[in-house]
């Protein structure tokens, strides 16, 4: 089988902003995905967002989070698409030995930005680093276990280990949140790793197998927060606040038209310009004699947080969003409504094509739909673009990366090796 080089890469990734004419930072990249669920698509798609060229290889219908909610309409699966925006998508037999050949063709096919291979699966068998590495001496292999002895993991049962749920809530029980925190970081730490395994091979550091255990994305983070060395140095375990902000004032507060806003206050400055903008400086002032607290500092207003809280609730409770929001815009003051993702939706300009962080695509099967760009705003930052449907790049990659021709294409799907409708 004859292989493309890196000059064939997919016309999505290197899409560029309107008018812009800078060439996308990571172009002529290629990325081989085979994965499912958050982290590792979630890294695939930043690379894509960058302007590699991200092939996700998935079975003939779809892996276990092909049909993950929410859904459209029409059945197809908003969570896949999300996270597979901008990719190339390749349905294979992954269960049968031309299929597995194929993919592994694809991971190793030659090329100076190739070779390259991004998995959250078990990596063994076909797609065992040591299998692959023998094909392609100098693979990039980025591989998302659960803990660090390869066992299985996901957010939620690293979560519950983090500390973090007994710490969250108004109560001594677990209070779990939604968002799956340690598979973004992860994902995000695996395109770091990725990068710098290529510069290192880049400068003739050869290739390299990457492991990343979820487990420990969250112990980095739980350290570098400092929370391990509190327990260590002060026997402390930060307990469950509300909605307090932990080591300064910060609260949530109701307002007249029953929406609610967080409140907080680090900086003397922020703290000054909350009592101007509400009015309530004097009144504020007479909390730290009172308590003999020092209320210059962070500490003195955590500690006299209840108080604070006491002479703030009432004008809150005495003025709708909007005033509020007139009040303390524009004044220093450190807020933010609390919202629904309808609300976020329907009211934030911030989520809105306002924002040059959004453009507008056409996601096949979903509809018209906001999508982000890169956050960073990165020259050469390219458009954002719909992921594919499932398994509709198959034919175009296998004869673009691996030099097929129509004919063996069509023997692969009369064999249904492939999946994928065949070009219109």
């Amino acid at each position: 089988m004859m292989a493309g080089g890196r000059e064939e890469r997919s016309a999505q990734a290197g899409a560029l902003e309107a008018g812009g004419a800078t060439e996308a930072p990571l172009a002529g990249l290629r990325v081989v995905e085979v994965s499912a669920f958050v982290a590792a698509p979630l890294g695939g798609m930043t690379l894509a967002q960058l302007g590699a060229e991200v092939i996700r290889i998935d079975p003939i219908g779809g892996n276990i989070d092909i049909g993950r909610w929410p859904l459209a309409p029409g059945g197809t699966s908003i969570y896949w698409a999300s996270l597979n925006k901008g990719k190339r998508s390749v349905a294979l037999a992954l269960n049968t030995p031309e299929g597995q050949e194929l993919a592994s063709a694809l991971i190793c096919a030659p090329g100076p930005d190739t070779g390259v291979v991004l998995t959250n699966l078990q990596a063994r068998g076909w797609l065992g680093y040591d299998t692959l590495a023998q094909r392609r001496p100098d693979l990039i292999m980025a591989e998302l276990t659960g803990n660090p002895d390869g066992s299985s993991a996901v957010d939620y049962t690293v979560n519950c280990a983090s500390g973090f749920p007994t710490a969250t809530g108004a109560t001594e029980e677990p209070v779990n949140h939604v968002l799956p925190a340690w598979d973004v970081a992860a994902g995000l730490y695996l395109t770091t790793a990725i990068l710098a395994a290529d510069r290192m091979r880049s400068r003739g550091r050869g290739g390299q197998r990457i492991t990343l255990a979820l487990a420990d994305v969250m112990l980095a983070t739980v350290a570098n927060l400092g929370y391990v060395a509190d327990v260590q140095v002060n026997g402390d375990s930060r307990g469950a606040l509300g909605n307090d902000l932990y080591g300064a004032f910060g609260r949530d507060f109701r307002t007249a038209d029953g929406r609610s806003v967080m409140v907080a206050a680090f900086s003397n400055r922020q703290w000054r310009a909350l009592g101007e903008a509400t009015g309530l400086a004097a009144k504020l002032e007479l909390i730290g004699p009172l308590l003999d607290v020092d209320m210059t500092t962070e500490g003195g207003r955590f500690e006299a947080r209840d108080a604070i809280a006491a002479v703030l609730a009432p004008w809150f409770a005495a003025r709708g969003l909007s005033e509020v929001r007139a009040a303390l815009d524009g004044r220093g003051v450190l807020w933010g409504p609390y919202q629904s993702f309808q609300q976020l939706v329907q009211e934030d300009a911030r989520c809105s094509p306002a924002n040059p962080l959004f453009g507008e695509i056409d996601q096949p099967g979903v509809g018209r739909v906001l999508a982000p760009r890169f956050p960073p705003g990165l020259l050469g930052r390219p458009a954002p673009q719909p992921a594919p449907p499932h398994g509709s790049d198959t034919e175009a990659v296998l004869r673009s990366v691996l030099g097929l021709s129509a004919r063996e294409v069509d023997g692969l799907r009369q064999r249904r090796v492939i999946g994928g409708a065949p070009p219109a």
